[in-house]
């Protein structure tokens, strides 16, 4: 049961982002950057913990659980070490993932060598 709900959240969670790209004017980068401020919002108000124990990898896997990590971790480095920790934080917290899309990036940039369009 667990697969099928993160497959149907996940699902739905990419649904709604590809409608609001269809309907909308708003540029790719603008969405990402509206997913990841909105999981952060969820997040400050204690809406996506119960939605990543429901859904696992189906609602922490998308740009909103990102914003939800970066929450986490700048809430704990605040209550650790004060107002430095809305600087520290957020890198802390999702330094794993970050680093890994730059070096899978990298690598499928080296197998796949992309070329610029002219």
């Amino acid at each position: 049961m667990d697969y099928i709900n993160a497959f149907w959240v996940g699902g739905l969670i990419c649904a709604l982002v590809q409608i609001l790209m269809e309907k909308t004017k708003l540029m790719p980068g603008r969405i990402m950057v509206l997913l990841v401020c909105a999981g952060t919002v969820l997040g400050a108000l204690q809406l996506y913990e119960p939605l990543i124990e429901f859904a696992g990898a189906g609602a922490s896997v998308p740009l909103l659980g990102f914003g939800n990590v970066l929450w986490k971790g700048v809430k704990e480095a605040v209550d650790q070490n004060g107002f430095i920790g809305i600087f520290m934080g957020g890198f802390k917290a999702s330094a794993v993932g970050i680093s890994g899309a730059l070096i899978f990036g990298y690598l499928a940039s080296i197998i796949f060598q992309p070329k610029m369009k002219k």
